[in-house]
């Protein structure tokens, strides 16, 4: 176990669930003047996925395993599901009836190489990091290059059409 500690900061929003997207990350090595921000904007998603993938690919980012991570985000849709241990639940379950299994899958890759913490944080509420986070999100999603996110679109598509 690494004695560093690190915090990501995740925030993803979408305007009309499902509408355009976005996910923002904001990634810091504590003690250290080590900072990255990432954002990233999608045509057609929704807020719960980007929720998620913000916080997927805030901790791809961690690339040395067995990390210290603590990952502050305002979704109880995610700290729920890992503090309540559904997710062990729905992967026991193969994820019958539950959305965002291409996701959940994708986290649970990840989330068994470090020690992550995650520690919910009430959104817009005075959270200067949160808050940056939140803002680069919602530009993100009304950037002009949005990306495709393809397992969604691919499940709804004739909702698209």
């Amino acid at each position: 176990m690494s004695s560093r500690k690190i915090h990501i900061y995740t925030d993803g929003s979408s305007k009309g669930n499902p509408g355009p997207g976005g996910y923002a990350i904001f990634i810091e090595i504590v003690g250290t003047s080590h900072r990255e921000v990432i954002s990233e904007g999608f045509r057609y998603t929704t807020n719960n996925r980007m929720e998620l993938l913000a916080v997927i690919v805030g901790l791809e980012q961690i690339i040395k395993k067995k990390q210290n991570i603590i990952v502050f985000t305002d979704s109880k849709y995610i700290v729920n599901a890992i503090q309540k241990n559904w997710i062990y639940q729905w992967k026991k379950n193969n994820f019958r009836k539950k959305k965002n299994v291409d996701l959940w899958i994708r986290f649970l890759d990840i989330f068994n190489q470090h020690f992550i913490v995650f520690q919910w944080i009430k959104g817009h509420h005075f959270h200067c990091i949160n808050n940056y986070c939140d803002q680069l999100s919602v530009a993100a999603s009304k950037g002009k290059n949005l990306q495709i996110d393809y397992v969604y679109e691919k499940q709804n598509f004739k909702k698209i059409n």
